[in-house]
């Protein structure tokens, strides 16, 4: 697989899995009131779900215009922590890093336990070629969430950039020419 492919696979995969399903625990929330169990149809906030389901199936634009709608609906602090994580990964899909960095930022901000919103600020430091900021961003991801597949591939694409490896095979592909030689 051509190298260029293969980075686009890997950043694919990897802002896919820091993206934040609005859903993902609202029923651990609610399992813990007094009120006991909620059943809920649906997710809470459609906007904030489709927007994530967008950005999953790699259209960026409807993922951004419907996770900022969702941003404006949102509940509570956790369904807007989960929209200002999507949007920072919206944003580096369509290599808007400026945006990208101001919602991180505000996630972190807000919340600066999300390893999401580290290892995302770190992936967009890795783009503008500011590694001593993605490192830092790394490390405290990694504090917060040792073992995270995500933060693993984000360190992967940081030694990649700061430390090459040279290739230790080499194809030798030049043809032999057999017209001299005897039978």
């Amino acid at each position: 697989m051509r190298p260029v492919i293969q980075l686009l696979l890997t950043m694919t995969a990897l802002l896919a899995s820091s993206l934040v399903s609005p859903c993902a625990a609202q029923g651990a929330d609610r399992m813990k009131s007094e009120t006991g169990p909620t059943t809920v149809l649906g997710p809470s906030n459609p906007a904030l779900h489709d927007g994530a389901q967008a950005l999953l199936a790699g259209r960026a634009e409807d993922g951004v215009r419907l996770t900022l709608l969702g941003l404006e609906a949102a509940a509570d602090s956790r369904e807007e922590e989960s929209a200002l994580s999507n949007l920072c990964a919206g944003y580096i899909l369509l290599k808007n890093y400026v945006e990208a960095k101001k919602f991180c930022d505000l996630l972190l901000v807000r919340n600066d336990q999300s390893w999401r919103g580290y290892n995302n600020r770190a992936v967009i430091h890795l783009k503008l070629k500011q590694y001593e900021l993605a490192d830092q961003d790394l490390k405290r991801g990694e504090q917060l969430r040792p073992g995270a597949h995500t933060l693993k591939v984000a360190r992967a694409l940081y030694m990649d950039a700061v430390h090459p490896v040279a290739p230790e095979v080499i194809i030798d592909d030049r043809e032999v020419d057999d017209s001299n030689s005897t039978p």
